[in-house]
């Protein structure tokens, strides 16, 4: 690509924004966000703030490289910073990210740094990043709450691969060392929660989860930042500068095969979604859980080169439910990962400042399907949601079942 055509790309992409039909009128919440869950992205979007002051944040835009060998030039960058979820999206608030503007470009990573300064009374910031693929027009989005209702606050420090790009995967596979970095103190403290969790009860079960009247915890006390740190312990920690703060970063620890399956073990347990109570109990006590679980796949199809693609497809949902939704659960264990698995990805995906929905084609447009994720807020993390249960998912969830136990069920 020549240089002319190199300083025509701002000029395009906004004239692609600009003659989208209802630009005026888009939202950061009637943005369609589903290629972030596609099985096919090219490239994968994180934004990580580092609080600097009370109201300065360092913003981190990672961009990970999932299509081999990417060009920066095939894509064009842009960031804004917004005040609510229905602010309009105007050409005024984005700000173009060139290759002027780039602090990492590794074989994996582009990496872009800005610092803002947001106003002392605002009481809701949302950083918005966008990255538009201008072969097909894909848009890719990815968005993080810098402050408001569902934050406590944002931490002021973070966590980086051995080349100093930030960390942006949501599991480390225990063993492994991360490089902290701190803006004002020295040290870092961390906790270690050892807990295993139950997988969640299907979508038309409206009966309350059991949840735990104890979680064990670990004080592991303080460490340098600066230095390496080797994570050994296989569940969550999370970290703080401050104890006495509401503000911190939690971290996943995984088994060597994450995000793929681990053995016969927990591969009984990642089938329960398309399975019977009676299949899924013959399987857990089974003492040969492999010869148990070839005859499961057998008795399903009855065809053992259905068999095959059926276990391929299963699992492959399961490994990127792992990658996209683990939080201090793995991701196969968590709502949005059970929907993922069964409903396959969701072909609109909506975002507000309480919920998170998706929607999976009907008929028609009246007839569209809608799972609808609540926003929690909890400490560990500002992006935990769970499923809004209803018995009318009943017909449709067992009729995606069946074509998962029959084998047609791909994506």
């Amino acid at each position: 690509m020549n240089q002319k055509q190199l300083l025509l790309l701002p000029v395009l992409f906004f004239s692609f924004l600009l003659s989208q039909s209802g630009f005026a009128q888009k939202t950061l919440s009637s943005t369609d966000q589903s290629l972030r869950y596609s099985l096919y992205s090219r490239l994968g979007l994180k934004i990580i703030p580092i609080k600097l002051s009370s109201t300065t944040y360092k913003l981190q835009f990672v961009v990970e490289k999932i299509e081999e060998a990417p060009t920066f030039e095939t894509f064009s960058f842009s960031y804004a910073l917004l005040s609510s979820y229905e602010q309009e999206i105007t050409s005024s608030l984005t700000n173009l990210l060139t290759a002027q503007d780039l602090v990492g470009d590794t074989d994996r990573h582009w990496l872009f740094e800005k610092t803002v300064e947001l106003p002392a009374d605002q009481s809701t910031a949302i950083a918005l990043l966008t990255v538009l693929d201008t072969r097909q027009q894909d848009e890719y989005v990815i968005h993080v709450d810098l402050k408001g209702l569902f934050v406590f606050d944002q931490p002021d420090f973070g966590y980086y691969y051995s080349n100093e790009i930030p960390f942006d995967q949501n599991y480390l596979t225990k063993g492994e060392a991360l490089l902290f970095k701190t803006v004002t103190k020295p040290a870092i403290h961390s906790y270690f929660y050892p807990s295993r969790f139950d997988v969640p009860f299907p979508p038309m079960e409206t009966r309350p989860a059991e949840v735990s009247k104890e979680i064990k915890v670990e004080n592991q006390g303080d460490f340098l930042a600066n230095i390496p740190k080797q994570l050994n312990d296989e569940g969550y920690y999370f970290f703080q500068t401050d104890t006495s703060s509401q503000a911190g970063i939690i971290l996943k620890t995984v088994h060597d095969a994450f995000p793929k399956v681990k053995d016969w073990d927990e591969m009984v347990q990642m089938v329960t979604y398309i399975s019977t109570r009676k299949e899924h109990e013959t399987l857990l006590l089974a003492q040969d859980k492999k010869k148990a679980l070839d005859e499961y796949w057998i008795n399903l199809t009855r065809n053992p080169e259905v068999a095959k693609d059926l276990i391929r497809n299963y699992f492959r949902m399961v490994e990127f439910s792992n990658i996209l939704f683990t939080d201090f659960k793995e991701g196969w264990k968590t709502d949005r990962g059970m929907v993922y698995i069964v409903m396959g990805p969701p072909q609109e995906v909506n975002f507000f400042e309480d919920r998170e929905v998706w929607s999976y084609a009907g008929i028609d447009e009246t007839s569209k399907i809608r799972f609808t994720f609540a926003r929690v807020k909890t400490l560990l993390t500002p992006h935990f949601y769970t499923l809004n249960r209803s018995r009318a998912y009943q017909p449709v969830w067992f009729k995606n079942i069946s074509q998962w136990r029959s084998g047609r069920m791909a994506f």
